[in-house]
């Protein structure tokens, strides 16, 4: 196996994250060994202990439905020291849980002045540790001095001998990942569904199928087109343990789509059909119509006003990919901006469906005017 791992954005005094690109090449169960050394650094991973028939139905279900996640799971059990068969999980490799409030839009290569597919995502989230968000949101006071949950995002690029290679962006699971691209050019996002209702999430540990970060990362692993990806989908197991996300997924010909879930567990598909197409944070099944949209309350982080914006500007036919970030930009999350709540834009991406790369800028503190202060634009390629 090769390994590169270094720091790329932020990192010095006063800056609110480090960036970490970790570049894997080799067998699924090397890279999976290289993941769990990496979270055992970075966030102080390790084992948890799981009932005997559960670990063993998950392990069961991975090797039937998504071999690479049980390979690398082996690699990961061999850098605990540990048999792959123990009664433990060995995943998630992380060491707080995931969610976002964010904004995604899809330019088909059809309507962009570079021909190619452009997915662009502003990532939102809370300058927080976990146990302060969990004490805020629930109007209790805030004692806690632990590091912010988003400090120590990870860039993942994996190339594995027997399938596509893949660039990913995680807040902090190295198995999972909030957005990515592989080298067919399939890229996909991810999403708080229902902002107006999302809460803490349920304590259950890991279940059988894929986690809500997982997702993603399963998409990337196994499909190449958007097609593929909602057949896999339609046939997958997920949960998501009380927080529901959903993600848009977006292929090199155009083809697009956003995936999401009702309350009852009924699947929803939502095609771009050759069409720009934009998510925000609440359900499009539920508000199909973007001209008939509720107004925003305290709750709701303000997902229609951003759905607003988005489509207003994929509306104007100006796509390209520096009208792309201006418009993000102008829905981002600054001190300006987030009223009461401590909510950056901590990172603005655009994935090139066609280059096969994913270009980012991260946050790292706030100016004395209460804009925001990014690293350089950095891009990623999928292989």
């Amino acid at each position: 196996m090769t390994t590169h791992h270094e720091i790329v954005a932020g990192g010095r005094d006063g800056d609110f994250m480090t960036v970490r690109h970790l570049r894997l090449a080799g067998s699924q169960t090397e890279i999976g060994r290289g993941l769990a050394e990496a979270a055992r650094e970075t966030y102080g991973w390790r084992p948890l202990a799981a009932d005997p028939r559960r670990a063993r139905a998950r392990r069961e279900w991975f090797a039937k439905h998504w071999p690479q996640h049980a390979a690398r799971l082996r690699g990961a059990a061999s850098a605990a020291g540990v048999d792959p068969e123990a009664p433990v999980f060995l995943d998630p490799f992380t060491g707080v849980p995931e969610g976002s409030a964010c904004s995604v839009t899809f330019c088909p290569p059809s309507l962009t002045e570079e021909g190619r597919g452009l997915v662009g995502r502003n990532y939102d989230f809370f300058l927080t540790s976990e146990a302060a968000l969990f004490s805020m949101l629930s109007g209790e006071p805030v004692e806690d001095d632990a590091p912010p949950m988003a400090s120590l995002p990870y860039v993942i690029t994996s190339v594995p001998d027997d399938g596509p290679a893949t660039t990913v962006l995680t807040m902090n699971e190295l198995e999972g990942c909030m957005e990515g691209v592989n080298e067919h050019g399939l890229a996909v996002a991810l999403l708080i569904a229902d902002a107006e209702n999302a809460g803490a999430p349920v304590e259950a540990g890991p279940q059988v199928g894929l986690g809500s970060g997982q997702l993603p990362r399963f998409v990337l692993d196994t499909c190449a087109t958007a097609e593929e990806a909602r057949l896999a989908l339609l046939a997958a197991k997920h949960y998501d343990l009380g927080t529901p996300l959903h993600y848009l997924v977006a292929d090199a010909s155009g083809d697009a789509f956003v995936w999401e879930r009702g309350a009852g567990g009924d699947e929803h598909i939502i095609d771009a059909n050759s069409a720009a197409l934009c998510v925000t944070n609440h359900l499009l099944h539920r508000h199909p119509d973007p001209g008939n949209l509720p107004e925003d309350n305290e709750e709701t982080m303000e997902t229609y006003q951003r759905y607003r914006a988005l489509h207003r500007w994929n509306g104007k036919g100006e796509l390209s990919g520096p009208a792309l970030r201006a418009a993000l930009d102008d829905v981002r999350y600054e001190a300006r901006n987030a009223g009461g709540y401590p909510l950056r834009t901590l990172w603005r991406s655009v994935l090139d469906t066609g280059e096969r790369t994913m270009s980012t800028h991260f946050y790292l503190g706030d100016n004395a005017d209460g804009s925001a202060r990014y690293s350089e634009e950095l891009v990623f390629a999928a292989r």
